[in-house]
């Protein structure tokens, strides 16, 4: 059964020639509730989603799944969705028969078969779209039948024998030099492009003549367990930016809307107390000229607090921005406030500094974090801040996401957009509770 994603994304084109599946069940034995998991705040089968629908020679991007969530997830990312039987979903099923069956469910809807599929899986979470286009081509040009990613290797291979250990690709008695080898390839995982009607046949990914699509070393990790994950997050941020063809320090940050937290976000997360219990904060001069600055881009900002003390709506008022406070449930306000605005969750920037922030994190396509932000937050995060909490770090975002918008326009300078020229001002002032 196939169902349709949403209109935005790349779910299915009424005739598709080259469609990209990508098989994520539920389970997962190594690591449990693995295709759902964050690398760098977005969960691995949307990371896949997300580079499927950015290749531009890709018509049609499905997930094959026999878990509801995961289904959500991908809808939400721009996927569509074969429902898999559950024959098909267990321990003992190989991705061939889930892509067989997703060949089958696109005929059936369609009443086309692609020319070519294109194999991602999610465990992979750093693919590049341009790699898969750059293959998707060598299969429709005829050069090879099937391309896979691979990354080059000079390691010396041993294998344990019961006399010892023998050398694999090498001699033990001689000892090439690197620069006198010719590199051997490493299966990475991340995709398989071949002719549609050729898998159908051979019923295997590998058949006819099979090329390599070489793809840097960063993109070729694999998540099995939980020591790959955590390595992934680790690099996540660098090799990020790095397929974006941006500064993993800098990224281009392309989003409709900001929602920030306050306390920790606009403060530094300490308050003032007089005599009669009436609270103060800190507050930056400088993350004032970054919303004034998103204001005159036509960039919407809200706060959302679960602080009730008026401090925080006398703030926002001050910065000319909605405000939402002695909010507890953020996930669900921050979900409304953009279903009433015509806005996409998945672009979105969500910048938080604590647990309870999360709940908003989780939803949004850009979950950032301030410097000092809780470990959980940090994890949760796509992008961590240079700055603290109060200390610029709202002005940070604000100048990313301009730079983004200014990116865009030099690429495409029939979206150029005027914004007025406002001065950054290091000071600080005191936002008081009257």
């Amino acid at each position: 059964m196939l169902e349709d994603g949403r209109p935005s994304g790349r779910a299915m084109h009424p005739a598709p020639r080259v469609v990209a599946v990508i098989p994520a069940r539920g389970g997962s034995k190594g690591l449990p509730g693995k295709n759902l998991a964050e690398v760098g705040g977005v969960p691995l089968v949307a990371r896949a989603v997300r580079a499927a629908v950015t290749a531009r020679r890709i018509d049609a991007v499905l997930v094959s799944t026999d878990d509801d969530r995961i289904a959500e997830v991908a809808r939400a990312a721009g996927a569509g969705v074969v429902r898999r039987p559950a024959d098909l979903s267990g321990d003992t099923a190989t991705s061939e028969s889930a892509l067989l069956h997703a060949l089958h469910s696109i005929a059936a809807h369609t009443g086309v078969r692609p020319d070519v599929l294109v194999f991602v899986q999610a465990t992979s979470p750093f693919i590049d779209p341009a790699a898969l286009d750059l293959a998707v081509e060598r299969v429709q040009r005829g050069d090879e039948d099937v391309v896979f990613s691979a990354v080059p290797s000079h390691v010396f291979l041993w294998r344990e024998t019961d006399a010892g250990a023998d050398g694999v690709n090498h001699a033990a008695s001689a000892r090439p030099r690197r620069q006198d080898r010719e590199p051997e390839y490493a299966e990475t995982g991340a995709f398989y492009v071949m002719r549609a009607d050729g898998f159908v046949q051979a019923g295997h990914r590998f058949f006819g003549r099979v090329g390599i699509a070489p793809v840097h070393p960063d993109h070729a990790v694999e998540i099995d367990d939980a020591a790959d994950l955590a390595r992934a997050r680790m690099l996540a941020p660098a090799v990020d930016a790095l397929v974006a063809g941006g500064d993993p320090r800098h990224p281009l940050i392309d989003v409709d809307a900001i929602v920030t937290d306050f306390d920790g976000v606009h403060t530094d997360d300490t308050a003032w107390v007089d005599t009669l219990g009436r609270e103060s904060v800190r507050v930056s001069r400088s993350d004032g000229a970054g919303v004034a600055r998103l204001r005159a881009a036509g960039i919407p900002v809200l706060i959302l607090s679960a602080e009730a003390n008026p401090v925080v709506a006398r703030r926002a008022e001050k910065l000319g921005v909605e405000c939402l406070h002695g909010v507890d449930a953020k996930g669900a306000a921050l979900a409304e406030w953009a279903f009433a605005r015509g806005l996409d969750l998945d672009r979105v920037a969500y910048v938080g500094n604590d647990r309870n922030d999360l709940p908003a994190l989780e939803l949004v396509g850009w979950p950032v974090a301030v410097r000092d932000a809780v470990p959980d937050v940090l994890a949760a995060a796509r992008h961590v801040l240079d700055r603290a909490g109060g200390h610029g770090a709202v002005r940070e975002l604000a100048d990313l996401v301009i730079a983004s918008r200014d990116h865009a326009s030099r690429e495409h300078p029939a979206n150029r957009t005027r914004e007025q020229d406002i001065h950054d001002h290091p000071n600080h002032e005191r936002a008081t509770a009257r």
